[in-house]
């Protein structure tokens, strides 16, 4: 009987480590990082579809020659709009812009493949010598999906 008991009570506390050791290794995998990406918009004119092309881009998921596709047309106040970050086949972010001039903010949300689990909010600005080209600076961190 006392060896049965002990066989439990050292199965329990292996299953108790095991979900502690889990919940730290997803923990761990949820930090806020710094992302920094550049994109070029020179394809983009404000129409829904339309699309600018990642330059740079600190986040291996994020690749350059990846593209931000818009899908809403902005308006004399700006762009308002939901987009897709398109890295490749099977490796889209999904996310809402808000630019209301040449500052504004850029929310992702999750995703497929590389993106899944994603979490992205950054302030989007133009850059000072080309028109063209936007920088994103802020934070990004995966959830619970081992990245």
């Amino acid at each position: 009987m006392k060896r049965i008991i002990g066989l439990i009570l050292a199965l329990t506390l292996a299953g108790a480590f095991a979900i502690a050791s889990q919940a730290g290794t997803s923990a761990s995998h949820s930090r806020t990082r710094a992302l920094h990406v550049t994109k070029e918009c020179s394809q983009y004119f404000g129409n829904p579809g339309e699309f600018c092309t990642i330059l740079t881009s600190n986040l291996g998921a994020i690749t350059v020659g990846s593209k931000v596709f818009y899908f809403e047309a902005a308006t004399a106040n700006g762009v308002d709009s939901d987009l897709a970050l398109y890295a490749g086949p099977g490796n889209v972010a999904n996310g809402h812009v808000t630019l209301p001039g040449n500052v504004g903010e850029v929310t992702l949300r999750g995703g497929t493949g590389a993106f899944r689990g994603f979490r992205a909010e950054v302030v989007v600005t133009q850059d000072s010598q080309d028109p063209n080209v936007w920088h994103w600076d802020g934070t990004y961190r995966y959830r619970g999906h081992g990245h």
